[in-house]
């Protein structure tokens, strides 16, 4: 049997990119997708491979247009067969950060397409396919890459919150659905971490680490997320479906 495949979406940056690293270093083959091909693809391959013979193909795919999605899996599937992981990571925060107030019908959509609506018909999709293989017995899982703001009320980006709430629950529906077929759900939520989407509130988040809102006190990387979704795709937490791992630096945990 070759390597195993994992999809992850929006694989080329950030978050995604600490998952694809970690993966690659596991031997799993990768299909990574975002909405447009980087300029220094591959370039990037190459760091994500690591020097080792991994294969990875890229697919310009917006995982909130269902056409793309279609032809994405209609691709994948020839260059792979059917994946083994999928890793729904794509997402957006709002364009703006305003106020619950003021926030726009256009912003709530374009979140909730992206962030909800993709991941989860994206996951019933590759489900879909996952569930018809033959070689059952492989272990297969879909993991979602969530947010600690799912819990934590932010009334400047509440379109964010709401998606990621959303997800969390996407997370429990699927668990539930997919367990007779042998196909693992999971939830990851990071918390602070170091990306493109949070380099405008840098010295927000300095600050609050330096107040202590972190029991490890750091920001987190995107290889911290990586290597927690490894462990899941790797089988290692089998017998967990439906659970929540929080990468958070300790910033969940309640005190007095």
């Amino acid at each position: 049997m070759g390597a195993r495949t994992a999809l992850v979406t929006g694989g080329a940056k950030g978050i995604g990119l600490g998952i694809a690293r970690a993966l690659a270093e596991r031997g799993f083959s990768l299909a990574l997708c975002g909405r447009s091909v980087p300029e220094n693809i591959e370039s990037l391959k190459k760091d994500i491979a690591g020097g080792k013979g991994t294969k990875i193909v890229f697919y310009k795919c917006d995982v909130s247009d269902e056409a793309e999605r279609t032809a994405m899996l209609s691709a994948l599937k020839s260059d792979f067969g059917t994946p083994d992981v999928l890793v729904n990571n794509a997402g957006v925060a709002p364009l703006v950060r305003a106020d619950l107030l003021e926030m726009s019908v256009e912003s709530f959509e374009r979140v909730m397409r992206i962030n909800l609506e993709g991941p989860f018909f994206l996951t019933q999709a590759v489900a879909s396919m996952m569930k018809e293989r033959k070689d059952a017995a492989a272990f297969r899982c879909i993991v979602n890459i969530c947010s600690i703001s799912a819990d934590y009320a932010s009334i400047n980006r509440g379109e964010y919150c709401m998606s990621k709430a959303a997800v969390s629950m996407a997370t429990k529906l699927w668990a539930v659905r997919l367990a007779e077929f042998g196909i693992a759900v999971y939830e990851v939520r990071p918390g602070i971490i170091r990306t493109d989407m949070t380099k405008t509130v840098r010295e927000k988040y300095d600050g609050l680490i330096a107040e202590g809102i972190l029991l490890q006190p750091r920001w987190g990387e995107p290889d911290d997320v990586g290597r927690a979704v490894a462990s899941l795709a790797d089988g290692n937490f089998a017998y967990s479906t439906g659970q929540v791992v929080n990468v958070d630096g300790g910033m969940t945990v309640l005190r007095m």
